[in-house]
């Protein structure tokens, strides 16, 4: 198996400090922007809520010859509606779903002056679209209009109602996904891996709304995808070194249980970074090239991934082990070695474990 690094003695979590310091300071930094942001008098919201959240306006559109997604989008942007969503008809190539976000709030307000916010996005919208040619409009069509460039057939509403509740699914769905790997994990190994596995997960996803409340990246949909994308990925790195610190720990009961992490971090390492490594590439061409559309979502991915090969070195390990000798099943005692010194070393009282052969 092809080997990236060969014979490292890397003290991980004689660093821990360090990393852990590192994380906290960008949660921090997260906490404090989305609190400035929500608290100041005429800020923006804490997350850049995309109109799948916070509502707005969607305007359906038949052209004679369909401009390309990105003019369509410098037209919106050049009549000032910011963060549309261009979205094409797949049994219908010449019509496109154009979503952009309602003028204001529409907490308290009835139902006809939602419906006055709908009419003046789509008058938005028909301003933008008059650069590409006259509308055929009122009972006229493309057919009968031989002059118009595109039809306005329909306009509807995503109300701020729905914003809601998508994103309740969407939080419920995530805290689903934590406990059953929590579950797992407890089942498959121990109670202190699951605890450092899903601890290192939570510091992924805040990590990744700390990115996006700082850098005011709009939320959507495909942002929720990309964070459960986040959670199974980092979960699996993070296995891969617990099944080998297990195993170390089946067959060496010399070294120190702190020993035996570094060495098995150092062990997976080149795994490690040759998966990791591959999937960011990736997701890195989808943020050059993906465009608009998969923007947010591509974002959330590299942030997210990359995050996510750091935490299960840096994250879950440490807190693993702290846990597992200071609350775990397994039963620690001082000695003192020449070669290890004062240190707690993993005694026999842990569970058997039948040796596997792994690839290294």
């Amino acid at each position: 198996m092809f080997n990236l690094f060969q014979n490292i003695h890397i003290d991980w979590l004689g660093k821990r400090k360090a990393f852990i310091a590192f994380s906290i300071f960008i949660m921090v930094a997260g906490l404090v922007s989305a609190i400035s942001r929500e608290l100041s008098p005429g800020g923006t919201n804490a997350f850049n809520l995309g109109v799948d959240f916070k509502g707005g306006t969607v305007v359906t559109t038949k052209f004679r010859q369909r401009p390309t997604d990105n003019e369509i989008r410098d037209a919106l942007n050049g009549a000032g509606i910011t963060d549309p969503v261009i979205q094409a008809t797949t049994n219908k190539p010449d019509e496109v779903l154009i979503k952009i976000p309602l003028l204001e709030s529409t907490v308290g307000q009835d139902e006809q002056q939602q419906q006055q916010q709908v009419q003046a996005g789509r008058q938005s919208v028909k301003t933008a679209l008059d650069t590409f040619g006259k509308e055929a409009e009122g009972e006229l069509t493309l057919d009968t209009a031989p002059d118009a460039a595109y039809k306005i057939v329909g306009t509807d509403s995503v109300g701020a109602i729905a914003g809601s509740q998508l994103r309740n699914q969407a939080v419920t769905a995530t805290l689903l996904g934590l406990v059953g790997i929590l579950l797992f994990i407890a089942f498959r190994y121990d109670w202190t891996y699951a605890a450092g596995a899903v601890l290192a997960v939570f510091h992924d996803v805040l990590m990744v709304l700390s990115f996006f409340s700082i850098l005011q990246w709009e939320v959507n949909l495909t942002v929720i995808a990309a964070i459960l994308t986040i959670v199974g990925f980092s979960v699996n790195d993070s296995i891969v070194i617990f099944d080998r610190i297990r195993e170390n720990m089946a067959t060496n009961r010399i070294d120190s249980i702190f020993t035996i992490t570094n060495e098995s971090i150092n062990q997976t390492l080149s795994r490690t970074v040759i998966t990791a490594g591959l999937v960011i590439l990736s997701v890195l061409s989808l943020v050059l090239f993906g465009g608009e559309v998969l923007r947010s979502f591509s974002l959330a991915l590299l942030v997210g991934l990359t995050l996510g090969c750091y935490s299960t070195v840096a994250i879950a390990s440490p807190i693993a082990i702290w846990w597992q000798s200071k609350l775990g099943r397994a039963e620690m005692k001082d000695v003192v070695t020449k070669d290890v010194g004062k240190q707690k070393l993993a005694t026999a009282a842990r569970s058997s474990v039948t040796r596997r052969p792994v690839t290294r």
